[in-house]
């Protein structure tokens, strides 16, 4: 009897299989591994950080559901579909943007979202998606070195989303919108003294963009330079992370056993300061794993689109790999306390709706985009 070999055939039999079904449905093996660990991971550090709440895990497995549906969907389209649905999408995003300024609903003191009655959203998370996409759109046939009317025309087409979403007020997504547009530049090709120019200009403006800012707003920058001068206000989010992971140590306190978060002591603790929860629970190796995994997802999504053969592809393609290590950067830096806290969620970790669903959906556009790279302007 040969047992093994039984089930030798048998797993590579299954394996064929799987593979020729993430073949049929243009999904990259690697990649989806790689997200789907991470949103497992999510869940457990999520149940722990929202109290053992199963409603809130029910409502984020199918927001997961509905962000994979998205996933599927979209990378069923040909790089020529997503090609000439950018202006409109744009169009459409900054469009829900003014009604969202106008008439949007209200919670925690900002104006973010557009309530349809059986579901409610934030047209701001679209523009992260719809920016880069129209920015390569517009980019793909200008030669090099960019002029300085093509980079007047593309940062138009970026700082109205980022403006619009500024004033809700959502300094986070403003930020994410921003950055993922400027990826696309960068990697477009951008002479040194054009990037040198740009960083005085934007080194000058600094007051005037410093007078925009609410008054909470800018406390953030106060007490990201000292937390300790309102350890009871202001500071208090950023100190209760840091003496959260200072806790964990190495190998933490173990699962659900975080005294700074089952007490209630880190606030924000399933969304924006989640990453803390897992310093404190799984120590300084659980947030290398996390990290790793991130990497792993990151390095694949750009291996993804150095292998895409048109210049719309490899723009798009690129900034999304790149903005989603953005994501986690930032998210990162603001709990540990090396960056301003500015609202940016743990992506595929922390809770949430229209941005759980949107990130998908970027991976989408990515792996579209690579499983039709041989079809240049299909």
């Amino acid at each position: 009897m040969s047992f093994p070999q039984v089930e030798s055939r048998s797993a590579r039999r299954t394996l064929t299989i799987a593979t020729r079904i993430l073949l049929a449905l243009k999904l990259d093996g690697p990649l989806l591994i790689g997200l789907a660990m991470v949103a497992c991971y999510g869940l457990i550090v999520l149940y722990s950080a929202s109290g053992q709440n199963s409603d809130m895990i029910l409502r984020t497995l199918l927001r997961m559901g509905l962000g994979a549906a998205a996933m599927v969907a979209v990378a069923q389209l040909r790089p020529n579909t997503l090609r000439n649905a950018a202006p409109w999408l744009y169009a459409g995003g900054v469009l829900l943007l003014l009604v969202v300024d106008a008439s949007g609903y209200i919670g925690k003191g900002a104006q973010r979202w557009l309530d349809l009655g059986f579901i409610r959203f934030q047209p701001s998370e679209i523009m992260k998606i719809a920016v880069p996409m129209l920015v390569a759109w517009y980019l793909q046939e200008r030669p090099l070195p960019l002029g300085l009317g093509t980079l007047a025309v593309t940062a138009a087409i970026i700082l109205v989303p980022v403006g619009l979403t500024a004033i809700q007020p959502d300094l986070g997504t403003a930020l994410l919108i921003l950055i993922g547009g400027a990826l696309v530049v960068l990697m477009a090709g951008v002479p040194l003294l054009v990037l040198a120019a740009l960083a005085l200009v934007g080194m000058s403006s600094a007051w005037f963009g410093w007078t925009l800012l609410h008054d909470y707003q800018r406390q953030r920058v106060f007490t990201f330079i000292d937390p300790q001068n309102d350890p009871l206000g202001a500071g208090y989010h950023i100190i209760q992370s840091q003496i959260a992971i200072g806790s964990g140590g190495v190998f933490g306190k173990g699962w659900m056993n975080g005294s700074q978060s089952q007490l209630e002591y880190l606030p924000e603790r399933h969304t924006d300061f989640i990453f803390a929860v897992i310093g404190e629970e799984f120590g300084l190796l659980g947030m290398l794993v996390l990290v790793m995994l991130y990497l792993f997802v990151v390095g694949r999504a750009l291996y993804l689109a150095t292998q895409m053969q048109d210049t719309f592809a490899r723009l798009l393609g690129s900034s999304l790999a790149l903005t989603f290590f953005v994501y986690v950067f930032i998210n990162t830096g603001m709990v540990c306390g090396l960056l301003p806290v500015v609202g940016v969620p743990l992506p595929l970790v922390s809770y949430g709706g229209t941005s759980m669903v949107t990130l998908l959906a970027g991976f989408g556009i990515l792996m579209a985009l690579y499983s039709h790279r041989k079809l240049v302007g299909s």
